[in-house]
């Protein structure tokens, strides 16, 4: 009997070990495109452009339907991504490149001087989601484009949370994929690309159908390129610790710059075009073939994708990652892109005044898929409304801590299929453009835009049945109005940099 016991008490001993094992923590990688239309991805739609990896990421994953950036513009979104406040309270909430230190979109002049590059700083006292890993004992990487502070200032990857950094500081060095230099953590690394300033047009007296005459704008070191081969490198160097890694991807915004063999591949996919020469405004380098240039910057990007889940897989990391895949706000109309050629913003509009810049759909409303092996259920959508700015508070809720207060609400019980905490609503603001505030509440979606003129219209959309935002029906709900000018007033609140100021909403 006594022998029977001892051999009842190993065995539970043994189950009771095994348990108690806990399991161990996930790594994250949060794949963030730069200007990546909801439509510009066969998984929402596009025909044009071929992207089977992200689509095959989207199969064995969760693809949300109603996701959005916190901003229609590059910095501002990656504040609120890193810091989950949206953007009535966040820190940076435009892009604000700092002119006051000098002719900052003098490429060369910023070549020569490292303090003229990068954006207006976020301040030490901004605390990261990437700080909230770390104090988990994650490993942590930001690879790509930063945009949210200068070298030499309190405000670069590594001092705000990131072990690892590789890419570009500045965004407007992004101006160009063939810069002379990134940064690795706090120092410089200078490319075998000669300088060729970020603001020319094509020669009117050469041959524009020549390629000869564009070989100025492809160079030798492609960044991106280079950046991806920096993730592919961290991936393989992860063993003893979970880690993160932002792999923040300057594709597919401007200039059109590719690799050859997709150009060429969708040269001969798309035929004849016309070259874009450059314009008069908005100034990129200038492109034999646009279209298949665009398009070959999305497959590209849609390749790299490929490569970072069968580094996963190599590594045996892949069952134990939750991979994020969006775009940090719609389709850009700059450079020589053709949004309405691809459709960029799918059932949304794409125009200039609609995508990139804008707080209406196409400007903020992005595609969104998670993928996590044996948590999120393969071949799944969700219509949850969600938002950058619920990041922090996912990753909070994932690693079972609290988080600092913050704008959002975590999205793990839709990960997981569980019963989900909706928004009441999702707010916007920015300080570009003419001065906008924007609120998705349910099915009605308010804009209001050209705030500096002084004169505040509010209007309104039903997006269940007007998903381009065509029919403002605020005459005909003033009850919903008045609700959504009260949230309009309750949200905002004045910025510490006046240049994110709108005096319509009492920043004086």
């Amino acid at each position: 009997m006594a022998k029977f016991l001892i051999i009842f008490i190993l065995i539970g001993g043994f189950f009771a070990a095994a348990f108690s094992i806990k399991k161990p923590k996930p790594n994250i990688i949060f794949i963030l495109a730069d200007d990546l239309g909801y439509g510009e991805v066969g998984f929402n739609g596009q025909k044009t452009i071929e992207t089977p990896n992200i689509d095959a990421l989207a199969k064995s994953g969760m693809i949300f339907k109603e996701h959005y950036s916190a901003a229609p513009v590059c910095a501002p979104a990656r504040c609120m991504l890193l810091t989950g406040q949206h953007s009535g309270h966040a820190y940076i909430r435009g892009n604000d490149e700092w002119t006051s230190r000098g002719d900052v979109w003098n490429l060369k002049a910023m070549n020569e001087n490292p303090k003229l590059e990068g954006q207006f700083p976020m301040p030490d006292s901004i605390f990261t989601v990437a700080e909230i890993f770390k104090s988990s004992g994650y490993v942590t990487a930001l690879i790509g484009k930063w945009g949210l502070g200068a070298p030499e200032t309190e405000s670069t990857p590594n001092k705000q949370g990131f072990d690892f950094f590789y890419g570009y500081n500045c965004q407007r060095q992004a101006h160009t994929l063939y810069p002379t230099h990134l940064w690795k953590n706090e120092e410089r690394v200078l490319l075998n690309n000669k300088f060729v300033d970020i603001h020319q047009k094509l020669d009117p007296k050469v041959d524009a159908e020549d390629p000869e005459n564009y070989k100025d704008f492809e160079l030798n070191d492609y960044a991106p390129e280079l950046m991806h081969k920096e993730a592919l490198k961290f991936l393989s160097e992860q063993k003893n610790k979970p880690f993160f890694l932002l792999y923040a991807s300057p594709l597919p915004h401007v200039p059109l710059q590719a690799p050859k063999k997709w150009v060429k591949y969708y040269q001969k996919k798309l035929g004849k075009e016309d070259p874009y020469l450059g314009g008069k405004s908005n100034v990129y380098y200038p492109n034999r073939t646009p279209k298949a240039t665009y398009a070959a910057m999305i497959s590209y990007l849609d390749e790299q994708v490929g490569d970072l889940v069968k580094k996963l897989k190599e590594t045996n990391q892949y069952e134990n990652t939750l991979i994020i895949f969006t775009s940090d706000n719609g389709p850009s109309y700059a450079g020589g892109t053709q949004p309405q050629y691809f459709k960029s913003g799918g059932p949304y509009q794409e125009q200039f005044g609609r995508g990139k810049g804008f707080v209406y759909e196409g400007g903020i409303h992005v595609p969104m898929i998670a993928a996590w092996p044996n948590v999120i259920k393969q071949g799944s959508e969700n219509n949850h409304i969600s938002s950058f700015y619920d990041f922090m508070a996912t990753v909070s809720d994932l690693l079972g801590i609290n988080s600092r207060k913050n704008d959002g609400i975590s999205f793990l019980p839709t990960l997981r299929g569980k019963k989900q905490k909706p928004h009441e609503y999702l707010y916007w603001e920015f300080p570009e453009s003419g001065g906008q505030q924007a609120l998705r509440m349910g099915k009605w979606k308010s804009v209001r835009s050209n705030l500096h003129k002084g004169v505040i219209t509010t209007q309104l959309y039903n997006l269940e049945t007007d998903k381009q935002e065509s029919i403002d029906l605020s005459k005909q709900h003033p009850e919903i109005i008045s609700k959504v000018e009260a949230i309009f007033k309750k949200e905002h609140t004045k910025p510490l940099n006046k240049n994110f100021s709108i005096n319509a909403l009492g920043d004086l």
